[in-house]
C-alpha cells in the first residue's frame, strides 16, 4: 500500500471515529436529558446542595463539564510534567510518602525538645516549631508585653541560647524544620542557622522551611512588626541569602492556611496565597535576581477543610495556576520554578469543643483530601486543639491517624487517583477561573500591598466568614454535635495539656543567666552594624547573623530595627 492509500484510510479512521464521538454525545445530552427529567420530579433531601465556600453542586457531572478537546494535554498533563495538575513529581507517594510534620511547642525550650525527641521516636520524619505569641510579636520573654503569655502556644525562643536547647540532639543535617514565624522571621532563621552552626552543620546541607509569609498577616492574621516595604525588604534579603548559603532550605512558606481560617472560601484562599507568591517574585525580580535563583525554593502552604472534594481541586488548580504564572508572566526557565510544593495542615477552624473525639473523624477525612490532592507534607491536628495545647496522647492519635492513611488504605498506590472524575475536573477549572477574576480584581486595585492598605483583602474575608458563620446558627450549615446530633454533646472530660505557671519565671531567670555571662561589647557592637545596615539598603542576614552569634537577644534585634524602619499600625476599616 503506498504512502498516499495509508493517508486515506487513517483519515478514514479518524472521520469515523469523529463521527462515532459526535453519534455518542447526543445520544449521551438525550439521555441526559430524560434523566434530569426523572431527577426533577423526585422529591429531595431540604438541604444546601453546595460546598462550604457556597459553591452550588450540581446533582451530576458528565464529559460536558470539563474544559474539551485539549483538556488532557493541555490542563493536565502527566505527573511531574507541566502544568503540574496531576502533581510535582513524577513518582509522587510511589517513590516518597509526604512529610508527617507535626505542629509542636511549648513552654521552654528543653520541654520543647523533649516532644520532638517523642515525635521523632514515634515515626514523625520532620519538625514543625510552634513560637508563643510573645516570640510570635519579637518580644523577649521577660519583656513587659510578654507577661502571661510566655510559653503558652508555644515554645519561648528569646536568643541563640534558647535555639540551641530546642534542638539539643536533634541532628540538623538529617531532620528537616519547619517554622512557624513570620514577623520577626529573619530573626528566627538566624537563630536557627547560628543553632546549627553551634552543632558543626553548615547552613548548606540545611533542609526546612520558615513561613516568613507577611502579607498574609496583613490580610489576615496581624502578627507583623514592621510596614510593608521594609517587611518585603527583609524577604527578598533571606531569598538573596538563602540562594547563596542555604540552597535546601526554603526562605517563605506562601500560606493560605491563616487565610482561610480567618474565613476566607477556597477560592479566596487559593487566589489571595498564589497573588502573594507572584508579589514576592516580582519584588525578587525587582532586586536583580535571577527568578530562577530563588523561585525553585519557594513553598506553599494550605488548609485542609471539611468539603473533601473542593479541597482536593484546590490543590490540583494551585499546581497549575502557579505554574502557568510562572512560566508564562514570570519567564521562569527551570521546570523547579514551575513547580508548585506544599506543605497541608488539617483545618483547625473546623474543630469543635462539643464531642471533642468527633475531631479525629474530621481531621481523617481532612487528612485523606490533602493526599488525593498530592500534599508533599502535612499536619495532622490534634483533637484537643480547641481546649488546649494537645497532650501527648492526642498527638499521637493525629500521627497515627497519617500513618494509616499512608499504609493501610491504598490511597498512595496510584498517583492522583481521581484525575478524569467529571466533577473533580469540573472543580479545578471552577476554581482556576475564580482565581483568575479574583487576580483581575487585585491588579484593578494595583497591587497587593495597595489592597492591604485599602482594607480590601480584609473585608473579603470578613464578609465570607459571616455568611459561613449565619448559615451555622440558621441551620442551615450543619456542625455535628454543635447545631446538629448533640445529645450528649457536652464537653466530654478529657485530659488537657497545662502549662505549669513556673514557666514564665524559669525562662526570665534564663534571660537574666544569658545577659549576665555575655560579651556586652560584643551586643553593642554588632547592633549597632544592623542599624547602619537598615539605613544602607545592604542584605541584613548577615548582620543579623552576627548578633545571633553574638546571644544578642529577639527583642534587641527587632528594636534596633524598628529604630531604622518603624511599626506598623493597621488603619480603621470596619
Amino acid at each position: 500500500m503506498s504512502t498516499i492509500e495509508k493517508d486515506l484510510v487513517t483519515r478514514s479512521e479518524l472521520a469515523d471515529a469523529i463521527a462515532r464521538r459526535e453519534t455518542e454525545l447526543r445520544d449521551m445530552k438525550a439521555r441526559l436529558a430524560e434523566w434530569e427529567d426523572a431527577y426533577a420530579s423526585t422529591p429531595k433531601r431540604e438541604v444546601s446542595f453546595s460546598t462550604i465556600s457556597g459553591r452550588e453542586i450540581h446533582p451530576l457531572y458528565t464529559p460536558e463539564d470539563h474544559s474539551g478537546a485539549d483538556f488532557y494535554l493541555e490542563d493536565l498533563g502527566f505527573p511531574g510534567e507541566y502544568p503540574f495538575t496531576r502533581g510535582p513529581y513524577t513518582t509522587m507517594y510511589r517513590t516518597r510518602l509526604w512529610t508527617m510534620r507535626q505542629f509542636a511547642g511549648f513552654a521552654t525550650a528543653e520541654e520543647t525538645n523533649q516532644r520532638y525527641k517523642y515525635l521523632l521516636e514515634h515515626g514523625q520524619t520532620g519538625l514543625s516549631v510552634a513560637f508563643d505569641f510573645p516570640t510570635l510579636m519579637g518580644y523577649d520573654s521577660d519583656h513587659p508585653r510578654s507577661l502571661g503569655e510566655v510559653g503558652v502556644c508555644g515554645v519561648a525562643i528569646s536568643s541563640l541560647a534558647d535555639m540551641e536547647t530546642l534542638f539539643e540532639g536533634i541532628p540538623l543535617d538529617q531532620v528537616s524544620v519547619s517554622m512557624t514565624i513570620n514577623g520577626p522571621a529573619i530573626i528566627l532563621l538566624a537563630f536557627y542557622v547560628a543553632a546549627a552552626e553551634k552543632q558543626g552543620v553548615s547552613s548548606k546541607v540545611l533542609r526546612g522551611t520558615v513561613q516568613n509569609d507577611i502579607l498574609k498577616e496583613y490580610q489576615a492574621q496581624h502578627a507583623w512588626i514592621f510596614p510593608p516595604e521594609p517587611a518585603l525588604r527583609c524577604i527578598v534579603d533571606m531569598f538573596e541569602w538563602c540562594s547563596d548559603h542555604a540552597p535546601k532550605y526554603n526562605p517563605i512558606s506562601i500560606s493560605g492556611y491563616h487565610i482561610r481560617e480567618a474565613g476566607a472560601t477556597a477560592a479566596q484562599e487559593l487566589a489571595f496565597t498564589l497573588r502573594n507568591g507572584f508579589e514576592y517574585v516580582e519584588r525578587g525580580i525587582a532586586r536583580g535576581l535571577d527568578v530562577d535563583a530563588f523561585a525553585p525554593r519557594l513553598s506553599f502552604f494550605f488548609d485542609v477543610h471539611n468539603d473533601f472534594f473542593e479541597e482536593i481541586a484546590k490543590f490540583r488548580a494551585a499546581r497549575r495556576i502557579w505554574a502557568r504564572g510562572m512560566r508564562e508572566r514570570y519567564g521562569a526557565q527551570d521546570p523547579d520554578s514551575w513547580r508548585l510544593r506544599t506543605h497541608a495542615q488539617t483545618a483547625g477552624v473546623s474543630l469543635t469543643a462539643q464531642q471533642a473525639e468527633n475531631n479525629i473523624v474530621r481531621v481523617a477525612y481532612q487528612a485523606m483530601a490533602a493526599a488525593l490532592g498530592g500534599t508533599q507534607s502535612l499536619h495532622t491536628n490534634s483533637m484537643d486543639e480547641t481546649l488546649s495545647l494537645p497532650t501527648e496522647k492526642a498527638v499521637r492519635i493525629a500521627l497515627r491517624t497519617q500513618q494509616i492513611l499512608a499504609y493501610e488504605t491504598g490511597v498512595p498506590n496510584t498517583i492522583d487517583p481521581l484525575a478524569g472524575s467529571y466533577f473533580i475536573e469540573s472543580l479545578t477549572d471552577q476554581l482556576e477561573a475564580e482565581t483568575m477574576d479574583i487576580f483581575r480584581r487585585v491588579e484593578e486595585l494595583g497591587g497587593v500591598v495597595p489592597g492591604i492598605e485599602e482594607g480590601w483583602f480584609q473585608q473579603e474575608i470578613s464578609a465570607s466568614a459571616m455568611r459561613q458563620q449565619r448559615e451555622i446558627e440558621a441551620g442551615q450549615r450543619l456542625v455535628v454535635g454543635v447545631n446538629a446530633f448533640t445529645e450528649g454533646s457536652e464537653k466530654v472530660e478529657i485530659d488537657t495539656l497545662k502549662i505549669d505557671a513556673s514557666v514564665e519565671e524559669r525562662q526570665k531567670k534564663r534571660m537574666a543567666d544569658l545577659r549576665g555571662r555575655r560579651d556586652d561589647a560584643r551586643v553593642e557592637s554588632t547592633l549597632a552594624v544592623l542599624r547602619e545596615a537598615c539605613l544602607s539598603g545592604e542584605n541584613l542576614m548577615s548582620p543579623i547573623l552576627e548578633c545571633a552569634r553574638a546571644y544578642c537577644t529577639l527583642f534587641e534585634i527587632r528594636h534596633a530595627m524598628e529604630e531604622v524602619f518603624g511599626s506598623y499600625k493597621e488603619p480603621v476599616f470596619f
